[in-house]
């Protein structure tokens, strides 16, 4: 069988399936392609591992495309505060007073009700998928592999593992940090592997739902608490502990009680009494970067074009924004005429979400090797930033803003420190 379409987008996962609703719902014809669909909600369901903390900039694009309340009526939680300070211990930390070294973001005094929401992937996933389907212009597939994705004058062919032949337009790769899509456009990637890796794990709590998230960093790497939903008589959490592999590894081989007990020891007072745990699992940290965002009638977005550290939950916000801009520049191009899949359309797209997407690389690895490193000096620097920025109210919210997906800029003092810093070689 062969179909012809606007656009072939492969990966439904959050940034795939938002690309589709916005192309779709602009008029645009849209295969959309996964090796099976999401599953069905649950709402007795233990939470999912994988959590979001979707910006305010990315709920308004969610919005738009018309998701958000359909996301809002199965699971989110708001964060109404965010806090972070520097848990390592240090004798010049004497030298300060007692909690300087913390610095809360509130949704208040930006004139906000809420910083963001805490959802869980397979919800947003969900909810992303069944409102495709109810786009007339959007066709659901499900294929287990691409087989080849040829380009010409005219159109991509992509053939499927069943014998299916796709035209196209436009092939989009939204399939993950290990894209076939990008495989099989030749773009080649700058990886880098952290020492760390991250354990998450989804906990129940004595306690009403909480309206903060927080972090707090030792030398070893973050541990973090994202607020999830309560049934009326449970309440849940996501935690991220930061750590060298084998500790972790070992960790995950602990008991429940056991495993609660060493959460409960090595996590700040903050935590709340843990009651159960649903789910653990770890997963290596990398930073990587596809040397090209497109190629030929092939464009990548979202993990398939950059993965960052996870250390702010920023990675599915700066996804949204690729597949934002993406649908700005076909759907501005087939309003005036013009063909979807130029070199020029693609190099446009490219220019506008390269930057962004590299300063936020660097803004979170400069951030990550700071609150990483022992020596005194850095130890006593960092704690002052954190106390510098408590005490300047604009500033902070400037940053606040950022990374809310408010303002598109970063604030200039944070601006200079990225210009000043070295760049990895990733970031070349």
């Amino acid at each position: 069988m062969t179909q012809t379409f606007d656009v072939i987008i492969v990966g439904a996962g959050m940034v795939g399936a938002a690309l589709a609703n916005g192309l779709g719902r602009a008029g645009l014809t849209v295969a959309l392609l996964d090796r099976q669909e999401p599953a069905a909600f649950d709402p007795a369901r233990e939470p999912d591992l994988r959590v979001s903390a979707i910006s305010a900039g990315s709920e308004a694009y969610l919005e738009r495309l018309g998701v958000w309340s359909r996301i809002r009526s199965m699971r989110a939680v708001p964060y109404r505060r965010l806090s972070v300070w520097d848990a390592a211990s240090h004798p010049l930390s004497r030298l300060l007073p007692s909690g300087i070294a913390r610095t809360t973001f509130e949704a208040v005094p930006l004139g906000r009700d809420h910083l963001g929401h805490i959802v869980e992937n397979r919800i947003t996933q969900r909810a992303l998928w069944d409102q495709a389907g109810e786009c007339a212009r959007v066709e659901r597939m499900t294929t287990d592999n691409i087989v080849s994705a040829v380009s010409d004058d005219a159109q991509v062919t992509v053939t499927l593992d069943d014998g299916r032949i796709l035209h196209a337009e436009l092939l989009v790769g939204a399939d993950g940090a290990q894209s076939r899509v990008r495989q099989l456009a030749g773009i080649g990637t700058t990886r880098d592997q952290y020492a760390q890796q991250a354990l998450v794990a989804s906990v129940r709590y004595t306690g009403p739902q909480q309206d903060i998230t927080w972090q707090a960093f030792h030398p070893s790497g973050p541990r973090a608490f994202l607020p999830l939903h309560s049934d009326g008589e449970h309440s849940w959490a996501s935690l991220v502990w930061y750590d060298d592999p084998a500790r972790l590894a070992a960790l995950k081989q602990l008991p429940d009680r056991d495993f609660l007990a060493a959460v409960t020891g090595a996590f700040p007072a903050d935590l709340p009494p843990l009651t159960a745990v649903a789910g653990r699992a770890s997963f290596p940290l990398a930073r990587q970067h596809a040397k090209r965002y497109s190629a030929d009638r092939i464009a990548l977005v979202g993990d398939a074009a950059h993965t960052i550290n996870p250390l702010a939950g920023q990675g599915v916000n700066l996804g949204f924004q690729d597949a934002e801009v993406l649908q700005q520049e076909l759907v501005e191009a087939r309003r005036a005429g013009l063909p979807i899949a130029t070199p020029a359309l693609l190099a446009r797209y490219e220019r506008r979400r390269r930057p962004a997407n590299r300063r936020m690389m660097l803004a979170m690895d400069l951030f990550y090797h700071a609150f990483s490193n022992r020596l005194p000096p850095v130890h006593l620097a960092r704690n002052l930033g954190l106390a510098l920025a408590n005490h300047l109210p604009f500033a902070k919210h400037q940053v606040a803003r950022y990374a809310m997906g408010i303002d598109d800029t970063l604030p200039p003092f944070l601006q200079q420190l990225v210009d000043q810093a070295p760049r990895p070689a990733f970031l070349k």
